[in-house]
């Protein structure tokens, strides 16, 4: 019986059923079916084809991980043959083909752990373990002094040795490579030099060897007692003017690493994140109390390693209580402090974004903040054109922070999540999914939760319960709309860009609010999304926008392509984010792509006049308590699933006959969509109506949409009650 490797819990071998993906292994096999589906394996590049990578797992065995596994185009590749890669292991057909998985950890450090999967063997095997075995023909390892059963426990650890000769303190049976305590009884067994560990770990090993112990052990528990000598602390950013000195840092455990050498602790504090090595004995945890999320006390030697900076430990206290609040509050307001942007200008002239100025820059605090705690953004926004720009424009600002912060070429992937919703409502069933994965990501890879930011949504109470459920487990919320805005979601989330809310009564749009926040985010982009609010008016674009687009090489035709683009390619698989094809029609850097917008323009034009012209043909005009009203059975006169949608559909209705009519209204099976020329509360609609027919099931089901729901039983009572209502508010 063992232990895993990093939960500690008693399994056979080194590794429980929860932490298979955490860490990276090694196939020493023979045969395709030896290797174990939902693991992830170190492999190398064989070749390329057109629908995939050949890589080579082990010696023996190659496998296919096909571009319809990679989150990105395969032409971005940039392996070459002969690269280290680590893929997931999919699947193994009976004839032997194996079907691989993409990985976002594409670096060994980015695992948990490495070890060696042998079929020869019950279990999988520490890099020693398998080393010993493959030398046990040249005769027997001896146990060195602190190894289990030398009778030294955790009272006499074994400790790491510099790269000098000993001091005459020192005992002359200090084995070479490994300098350690002798028991207080009997003399100290001579060891032999360890078996060589792999090639992929020899950096760890040499970590390990080089490890400074000083005048105390580096092994340990959750707590230790600290040293009598007092450091003063050390900001991590500055660690590279003391390379070579002894330091205490205070800082957030961020990721937990077990080594074949000594286990790696990453900390973070308000300036930066650095690796700190600490050893127990070869491949065990060191301080096995200590978890992700711990603010500890940490003192060691700052050394170089490869060149990169990296502190061996020498003591390490969990910090509890009121120590624990003190560097918590410390290290959230030097972060919020140091996420915060500078006061900038609008991108235009915006009567309603000026109002709310300074919600932009609480919005773009959340975000850079986010990036800098390495918590991953994840962008919910409405499946319509204002919704995609509005989400674009905080992709671009954001990406490039990532990308700076995490440098990996794949962490824009890891650390930004793009995610359209249906009808700019958050409900439920987007929560729970939402939850689930941020839940399955946090117990499989250590992942923090994710800042959510709703753009062009959310700002209704219908997305009150799914942002009930992202509260309960601490997930920050930050609301980007131009919506009529309720006061409850402000009292619900933690910043709420709303300029109904400041009372502005000019109108505006979600992605003008989105852009200025990305422009706030990241000032970098400003001449590159300065288009965007431009695109996302259907009519009545301030003058100002209009400048912006002009400058930036867009006129008046350009952004009605592009917002007719998007409008279409929104309403086809709603649930995709689209990223490369939103940002060709967006962002063309070609002349082919600058014309690609045109032709999607042509379609869209196409489609929604050949549906305006049956819809037009079977219009019911009816006069109500003096109210002009027009009202499509669209059941009945749409085709159903196609575009243009209900929405978009009395959208233009409306603005083709505003001079004819007050409402327009699209009857559905269940559903009824009302479009006014003068301000309408629905809710009030809603209410009046159920009131009337209090059996029909009546109720407001987007506020944002104008859409009413209700008994598709009671189908005629309901609209008669509607009417009545509508023409009372009107």
């Amino acid at each position: 019986m063992g232990s895993c490797i990093i939960c500690g819990a008693d399994v056979e071998g080194h590794i429980c059923e929860t932490h298979q993906q955490d860490v990276v292994f090694e196939f020493r096999g023979t045969h395709p079916n030896q290797l174990t589906p939902g693991r992830f394996y170190r492999g190398t590049v064989d070749g390329y084809a057109e629908f995939g990578v050949f890589v080579d797992i082990g010696d023996s065995v190659t496998g296919l991980l096909h571009r319809s596994e990679l989150d990105q185009r395969l032409e971005s590749l940039d392996w070459e043959p002969g690269d280290s890669v680590f893929v997931e292991v999919k699947s193994v057909r009976d004839n032997g083909n194996i079907d691989l998985g993409w990985s976002i950890r594409q670096s060994a450090r980015e695992f948990r752990g490495t070890l060696i999967d042998d079929p020869d063997e019950d279990h999988a095997l520490l890099a020693e373990e398998a080393d010993d075995e493959d030398d046990e023909d040249d005769g027997p390892v001896r146990r060195q002094a602190g190894d289990a059963g030398s009778g030294n426990g955790s009272e006499g650890r074994q400790r790491a040795t510099r790269d000098e000769e000993p001091d005459a303190t020192e005992t002359d049976d200090t084995a070479e490579g490994s300098e350690t305590d002798a028991p207080e009884t009997g003399e100290a067994e001579t060891a032999e030099p360890a078996a060589e560990a792999p090639e992929a770990d020899t950096a760890d090993a040499d970590d390990a060897a080089e490890a400074d112990s000083d005048d105390s052990s580096v092994g340990g528990g959750a707590v230790v007692e600290e040293r009598a000598r007092e450091y003063d602390l050390t900001p991590v950013e500055t660690l590279d003017d003391h390379v070579g000195e002894d330091v205490r840092i205070e800082a957030e455990v961020v990721d937990i690493r077990q080594t074949s050498g000594p286990t790696v602790f990453e900390v973070r504090d308000e300036t930066g994140g650095v690796d700190c090595a600490a050893f127990e004995e070869a491949g065990v945890r060191a301080y096995p109390g200590v978890e992700t999320g711990d603010i500890v006390r940490l003192d060691g030697e700052v050394r170089r390693r490869r060149g990169e900076l990296q502190v061996e430990t020498e003591a390490l206290v969990v910090l509890e209580d009121d120590e624990r609040t003190t560097v918590t509050d410390r290290m959230a307001d030097a972060l919020t402090e140091r996420a915060r942007p500078d006061e900038l200008d609008l991108l235009a002239d915006d009567v309603a974004a000026d109002t709310v100025t300074d919600s932009i820059r609480e919005a773009a605090t959340a975000i850079r903040r986010a990036v800098l705690e390495d918590r991953p953004v994840v962008v919910r926004h409405n499946a319509t054109a204002d919704g995609y720009v509005a989400g674009v424009a905080i992709e671009r600002a954001t990406l490039p922070l990532v990308r700076d912060q995490h440098g990996g070429a794949d962490a824009e992937y890891h650390y930004f999540d793009r995610r359209p919703l249906e009808d700019g409502v958050y409900d439920m069933a987007d929560a729970t999914k939402d939850v689930t994965g941020m839940l399955d990501n946090r117990e499989r890879h250590d992942e923090k939760l994710p800042l959510f930011v709703f753009a062009a949504a959310g700002a209704t109470r219908e997305s009150l319960d799914g942002f009930d459920l992202l509260s309960i487990y601490g997930a920050e919320r930050v609301v980007v709309d131009a919506a009529e805005a309720d006061a409850d979601v402000a009292d619900t989330v933690e910043t709420l860009v709303s300029p109904s809310l400041a009372e502005a009564d000019e109108p505006t749009t979600a992605s003008a609010l989105a852009t200025n926040v990305a422009v706030h985010v990241n000032e970098d982009v400003r001449e590159g999304i300065a288009h965007l609010p431009a695109v996302s008016f259907w009519e009545g674009t301030p003058e100002g926008y209009l400048d912006a687009a002009a400058d930036a090489g867009y006129d008046g035709d350009d952004v009605r392509e592009i917002r007719e683009a998007i409008a279409l390619k929104a309403f086809y698989q709603s649930y995709e984010d689209k990223r490369e094809l939103i940002a060709d029609l967006l962002f063309p850097e070609t002349d082919e792509e600058r014309g690609l917008a045109s032709h999607v323009s042509e379609q869209f034009r196409t489609k929604m006049d050949e549906e305006v012209e049956t819809a037009e043909a079977n219009l019911e005009r009816r006069d109500v308590g003096g109210v002009r009203m027009a009202l499509l059975d669209t059941d009945a006169y749409t085709h159903r699933y196609e575009f243009p949608p209900t929405t978009l559909l009395v959208d233009e209705l409306l603005r083709r006959h505003r001079d004819d009519v007050t409402l327009v209204l699209g009857l559905a099976e269940d559903e009824l969509y009302v479009r006014s020329t003068t301000a309408l509360d629905v809710r009030a609609v809603a209410e009046a109506a159920a009131e009337r027919e209090p059996e029909a099931g009546i109720a407001a089901k987007s506020a944002r949409d104008g859409a009413i729901e209700f008994l598709s039983g009671e189908r005629a009572a309901v609209l008669d009650a509607v009417l009545d209502a509508l023409a009372e508010r009107v």
